[in-house]
């Protein structure tokens, strides 16, 4: 998912779109463009993250059940994939700014009910009903960022910018878990949730700043055949290219053992180990470090190794990491294994979104993320079901040792297919 380490704004010599050239030579306007949309996206994982730690503290503050918050994850991850069918079609009929605007509005005003309500009591059920609509809307919106990226920095780029939007992100990931801890200790969880939707106006508004570039004439007209066309296009494009088709299985079984991951690790320090939501927020900060690592090599780590290795690799240190979690007892192990963790989860999904977004064709480019998500998080929402009872019923060290073994064997896996030839590059 790496490609050279070039300038992410246009070729040198490339003129600006006022007619001048830069200083460097570059596009002023597409460089303003992409830093507003960096700006954007980075401010709206900053309130995300304060959702992942605070709706799964909601759940276990109210039941004290680590079943519970996984049902909650899986109820979510259906309606993500359920919207997952649909979201690359719409994607590729629709004004993609748009809809990236309207995405950020519909999770402010979901997101904005749950402290309000719960000013009045705890209302279990209500997260039951926002957090799916929320997922069904955000894969929406995550479908429309992987196609709008390239838009921004041209084909030969996306490693770098995709590394590039992590990173920053990770980087909000880092004060978000922090703070959502101190807002969750001081005055409860709800009130973290409420930062999450405050940080969606943010983005909204910085999205009506940016410019997309405009799209082939006959794009949009390409697409109006029927929805069960444009669904079959996209999966009959996985299904011809041997490496994402490879990916597809792969990382299906891998979601299905890992989707539960954050919900086992703060039952672990809260259940196992006793300590308090601060504590939960720091290690997930940490955790978040190991994505800005991840994301900030992942290109030179693909360019020296080309794709096949590097994804593999970061597969198998994932599932290693991912089976000590439940062994360690001391917090600084706890958030070590988390970060790295994390770290490869960043570089393996880099590499294989800007895999998809560099061979896929950009009328095409919506509706082959859309199905790769539909078909990889398939079966993730039972995966974080049955994980998490497993860990509330056996504990969470068997639970994590198991599912750790099995991700190493999906690396292992994909040394016997065409994932391992797979050198595209970058």
């Amino acid at each position: 998912m790496a490609y050279e380490a070039r300038r992410l704004d246009g070729e040198p010599g490339r003129r600006t779109l006022d007619g001048a050239r830069s200083a460097t030579g570059q596009p002023r306007r597409r460089r303003k463009d992409f830093g507003i949309f960096w700006a954007a996206q980075t401010l709206s994982v900053l309130g995300d993250s304060f959702a992942l730690i605070a709706l799964p503290l909601l759940v276990l503050e109210a039941t004290g059940s680590v079943a519970r918050m996984g049902l909650l994850t899986a109820v979510g991850s259906v309606a993500a994939v359920g919207a997952a069918v649909f979201a690359g079609a719409l994607v590729d009929r629709a004004d993609r700014r748009r809809l990236l605007i309207a995405c950020d509005l519909v999770r402010m005003v979901l997101y904005g009910v749950v402290p309000v309500v719960w000013l009045f009591g705890a209302r279990i059920w209500l997260l039951y009903v926002v957090l799916p609509l929320c997922e069904a809307v955000g894969m929406f919106f995550a479908v429309g960022y992987v196609t709008v990226v390239r838009s921004l920095v041209g084909g030969e780029r996306l490693t770098e910018a995709n590394g590039r939007l992590n990173a920053t992100a990770a980087a909000a990931g880092v004060l978000g878990p922090l703070g959502a801890g101190v807002v969750a200790g001081w005055t409860g969880p709800a009130a973290a949730v409420g930062v999450d939707a405050a940080s969606f106006g943010v983005s909204a508004a910085c999205m009506l700043l940016v410019r997309f570039r405009a799209r082939p004439a006959d794009d949009r007209a390409r697409q109006g055949g029927s929805l069960w066309r444009d669904l079959r296009a996209g999966v009959s494009f996985l299904r011809g290219h041997p490496v994402l088709r490879s990916l597809t299985a792969l990382l299906c079984v891998f979601s299905f053992f890992t989707l539960g991951l954050t919900d086992l690790v703060i039952y672990h320090l809260k259940h196992d180990l006793g300590h308090d939501d601060g504590t939960v927020g720091t290690v997930m900060a940490c955790g978040a470090l190991g994505t800005i690592a991840g994301s900030l090599l992942v290109a030179r780590i693909r360019r020296r190794l080309g794709f096949g290795r590097t994804w593999t690799g970061a597969v198998a240190v994932c599932g290693l990491a991912f089976a000590g979690l439940g062994q360690v007892q001391g917090v600084p192990l706890v958030a070590a294994l988390s970060a790295a963790f994390l770290a490869c989860v960043g570089i393996a999904g880099t590499c294989s979104m800007s895999l998809r977004q560099e061979i896929t064709p950009e009328p095409l480019l919506g509706r082959v993320t859309s199905a790769f998500w539909t078909l990889q998080y398939s079966a993730a929402p039972l995966g974080a079901a049955v994980l998490t009872w497993s860990a509330e019923h056996r504990g969470t060290a068997p639970v994590s040792l198991v599912a750790g073994g099995c991700c190493v064997l999906v690396a292992g896996a994909a040394l016997f297919t065409p994932v391992r030839r797979s050198g595209r590059p970058s």
